[in-house]
């Protein structure tokens, strides 16, 4: 788990995040910032796309690349997960992923387990059921 203030949380997870696509296709993102607020953690990745993929959109096989990418979050999804987990020390519940091509942009979020909540903001058992 990462300590120290929410900017150096922050850097480290784009860090993490822009190694691991470098990893996996090649090439990390030329720009990325994560925002971290409560139990929501958002990557915006720009400038990511391969050499390969940029061609592909030239030629209008923007479909392709957006398969291309998903299939790759889809492979990385457990090596992202645990980035998280491993920096925030929190359980991620979910998460999601989504790339455009132009802009290229990408964003992977993760929605962190909720922590418990205090016993004052839980509402009554009795009175959940009977809102229902």
């Amino acid at each position: 788990m990462t300590s120290g203030t929410p900017g150096e949380l922050s850097a480290a997870l784009s860090n993490a995040i822009v190694a691991l696509f470098a990893e996996y296709t090649g090439r990390g993102a030329t720009q990325s910032r994560t925002y971290v607020h409560e139990n929501l953690i958002v990557c915006v990745l720009h400038d990511s796309m391969t050499k390969g993929e940029r061609s592909l959109v030239r030629d209008g096989k923007e479909e392709a690349v957006l398969a291309i990418r998903r299939t790759y979050q889809e492979s990385m999804r457990t090596d992202l997960i645990e980035i998280v987990e491993r920096l925030t020390g929190r359980t991620v519940s979910a998460f999601m992923s989504s790339n455009h091509v132009n802009p290229d942009v990408a964003i992977e979020s993760f929605v962190l387990e909720l922590l418990d909540t205090p016993k004052e903001n839980q509402p009554d058992t009795a009175e959940a059921a009977h809102a229902a």
